[in-house]
């Protein structure tokens, strides 16, 4: 059967041509297709086929050579994974990544699958050569040995074919590479890097990185946490890797399940996809036999020196009197701690490191001490709880993970990091550092952020002052707009103190779009405009609101001859002048009635003939009607006034008296469909988000304010 093979003249495809010549398939070149357009094989019957896949298993089917299609239908599965993963993968930022990639995955075989050249081989072949001087330079350089040792291998037992192939359509920019599917088939975690902040985990592979991300249960996840918890989604996406998600729950006095549900439900309103859920507690009796066995070692003891006696010491270098203590003596006080006496609760373990190192953290950290209160997940089962310097290592070892994403705040610590995994015996575990998120007029630690919810400043850890997710979110962020604002900054390792007025522009570029728009008047400062010549009835129009966004929906439009205008509105204007009533037409002022220089009514007519352009004032209004719906308007302020706090200052210090503003309004009456947690706009006065919405006329609507970047007197944090 005469075959002919047609495909446009700058896009050869590689792997069809190669995989044909190698099947002895007998193709006639028509290279004659537009720019842009996909293979396709004619048969001399009329018939025709397309795409670059298709076409190739239909060469595999047609083939003499048994495995070139798989030997059983798992094989042929396995092809068809790599038919559709190799254009992808070799294409784009991701090259080198995917090298490392298949230079581990041939390290043991022969052939990509099974015992034999399959199409799969050809493909990813194809692609290789198709890179011209890209590949080359990488093969010369001797880096993927057992990719190359495979390349050169096909290269060899099919060079008749494969030479004259690369010969005729691969020049040193590498013009005959196959084309790659559409971006919609792209490989998770594969995707080519278009924001221009590419980053790289040192010594990572594709498939074989293991992150976690290990928040403590004491609070709820802030926007600093978020920082950590989206860099380890991004790792473990880049990489095809795993992503655990660990509750450090080591301090029982500060946990509890309230802590680790709201942790788990602000990962998933941060999209963070995770492969399992574990708990540092699941491995308390490991991690207790760890101790044990470095005291038998000697590699710690146990020391019931007071805690500023201890502390003191370390700062100066000094040795603690029971450093020395035999192993005798030291698995008997052991035994002391953890069954909970009066005399091991004065005492705790620590590593016998270095005590003269000037790095401080390495002088015989504490690895355990007593803790009473029960565990909110084994109860009173234990007496004794590891610190998190000493589970931290050993759980992360003992987990799997290759790189273990910490903030630069830990640099000092990174040592003895590595120090304790080389007592442990367990494998090295690499750091990768990153700036810790600093806000301006924040504070993230949560034994602060504890204390605005215990001393009742804030309602709780999803008060919209607070710079938690959810209090954030309340606000009206949109995660997107913080995934974007923490990508933007990547994993750079310089301190920055961030604005939060960068965060609330990139937010209103995603709301203001979408969002509906509305009208209200402030409750006490408004004035009433009676129009002489207006709607001797009133009227309804049903317009969009959003006039160029139809998925916002219509709204319902009053028009009456008395409306109410903002004071601040009616103040300004005077006798004579003509105005725009926003969403109707012009009017002109005839008359101001003012008691004690405020003024109380307006009298005017419409003109609706006139021109919106020659208007300085544009006006928002509602209709004096009943069905107006009450507001409550809330803005808030920072909790603290200092836009950055040093170390030696106290938060208390710098308390904000008043962060909390409220004034009602009244809204025109569509707004009683507003849902809650929806944002919308109120016209002429800004962005707002929706926390109770209408229930029953006497009580109002609740909406909070949005910063968009610009208001510089409202804003959140604590």
């Amino acid at each position: 059967m005469e075959l002919k093979l047609a495909f446009p003249q700058d896009s050869p495809p590689l792997s069809i041509i190669s995989a044909a010549k190698i099947a002895g398939v007998l193709l006639i070149i028509d290279p004659t297709l537009a720019s842009g357009s996909v293979p396709t094989l004619h048969f001399s019957s009329g018939d025709f086929i397309h795409g670059v896949n298709t076409i190739l298993r239909y060469i595999a089917r047609a083939a003499s050579l048994s495995s070139f299609y798989g030997q059983d239908d798992i094989q042929a599965a396995h092809v068809d994974q790599w038919l559709e993963y190799a254009p992808l993968i070799l294409s784009g930022s991701e090259f080198e990544a995917a090298c490392l990639f298949l230079d581990g995955y041939l390290a043991s075989r022969t052939f990509l699958v099974g015992y034999g050249l399959s199409i799969a081989d050809i493909v990813v072949w194809s692609n290789l050569t198709g890179t011209g001087q890209r590949w080359e330079s990488l093969r010369r350089s001797k880096k993927y040995q057992s990719l190359v040792r495979w390349f050169n291998s096909v290269a060899a037992d099919y060079a008749d074919a494969l030479d004259e192939v690369t010969s005729a359509y691969v020049g040193k920019r590498g013009i005959g590479k196959s084309p790659a599917p559409s971006l919609k088939e792209k490989v998770p975690g594969l995707k080519e890097n278009t924001s221009g902040h590419e980053i790289d985990l040192p010594g990572a592979k594709v498939g074989e990185v293991c992150v976690r991300f290990a928040p403590e249960p004491s609070g709820y996840l802030h926007i600093g946490h978020a920082k950590a918890a989206l860099l380890n989604k991004y790792f473990a996406e880049r990489y095809k890797g795993r992503l655990i998600v660990r509750f450090d729950d080591t301090n029982p006095s500060k946990e509890s399940n309230e802590f680790v549900e709201n942790v788990l439900k602000d990962i998933e309103t941060l999209g963070v996809k995770y492969d399992v859920v574990t708990y540092t507690s699941d491995n308390f009796p490991k991690l207790m036999e760890m101790a044990e066995s470095l005291i038998k070692q000697g590699k710690a003891y146990v020391d019931d020196t007071p805690k500023e006696q201890m502390r003191s010491e370390r700062m100066d270098g000094v040795e603690s009197k029971r450093r020395n203590s035999t192993v005798e003596e030291n698995l008997s006080l052991w035994k002391e701690m953890v069954n909970g006496t009066k005399r091991g609760t004065e005492c705790c373990v620590r590593g016998k490191l270095d005590m003269q190192d000037p790095n401080k953290s390495l002088r015989d950290p504490v690895y355990y001490r007593c803790n009473p209160d029960p565990h909110h997940r084994v109860g009173s089962k234990y007496k004794v709880y590891p610190t998190y310097d000493f589970a931290c290592p050993f759980v992360d070892a003992l987990e799997g993970v290759t790189h273990a994403l910490r903030s630069s705040e830990y640099h000092d610590r990174n040592a003895q990091y590595y120090r304790i995994l080389q007592d442990m015996g367990l494998r090295r575990v690499e750091i990768y550092e990153f700036s810790r998120l600093n806000m301006v007029y924040t504070v993230l630690s949560k034994r602060k952020l504890l204390w605005f919810v215990q001393n009742n400043m804030v309602e709780d850890w999803t008060d919209a002052r607070f710079p938690t997710v959810q209090g954030i979110v309340r606000r009206g962020l949109k995660i997107e707009a913080l995934i974007q604002f923490i990508l933007e900054q990547g994993a750079s390792k310089n301190l920055n103190l961030m604005e939060w007025d960068k965060l609330w522009t990139i937010n209103k570029k995603i709301v203001d779009p979408v969002c509906g728009r509305h009208t209200a008047v402030l409750k006490d400062k408004r004035v009433l405009l009676t129009l002489t010549n207006g709607p001797e009835e009133p009227f309804v129009r049903i317009l969009p609101r959003h006039k160029k966004h139809e998925g916002a929906g219509k709204k319902a439009t009053t028009f009456a001859n008395r409306i109410w205008l903002e004071y601040a509105d009616a103040s300004v204007v005077s006798v004579g002048e003509e105005v725009t009533l926003m969403d109707w037409g012009n009017a002109i002022i005839r008359e101001i009635k003012t008691d004690d220089g405020t003024v109380t009514q307006l009298v005017g007519e419409l003109h609706l003939e006139g021109s919106v352009k020659m208007t300085k004032l544009k006006l928002t209004w509602l209709s004096d009607i009943e069905d107006l719906v009450s507001l409550s308007l809330v803005d808030f302020d920072y909790l603290i006034n200092k836009k950055k706090l040093e170390e030696d200052e106290d938060f208390l210090d710098n308390l904000n008296p008043c962060t909390r503003r409220e004034a009602l309004a009244l809204g025109d009456p569509n707004m009683r469909n507003v849902k809650k947690g929806e944002v919308i706009q109120l016209e002429r006065k800004g962005y707002y988000r929706c926390d109770v919405p209408f229930i029953r006329s006497s009580k109002p609507i609740m909406l909070f304010a949005i910063p968009d970047g610009r208001q510089k007197s409202t804003s959140i944090g604590a």
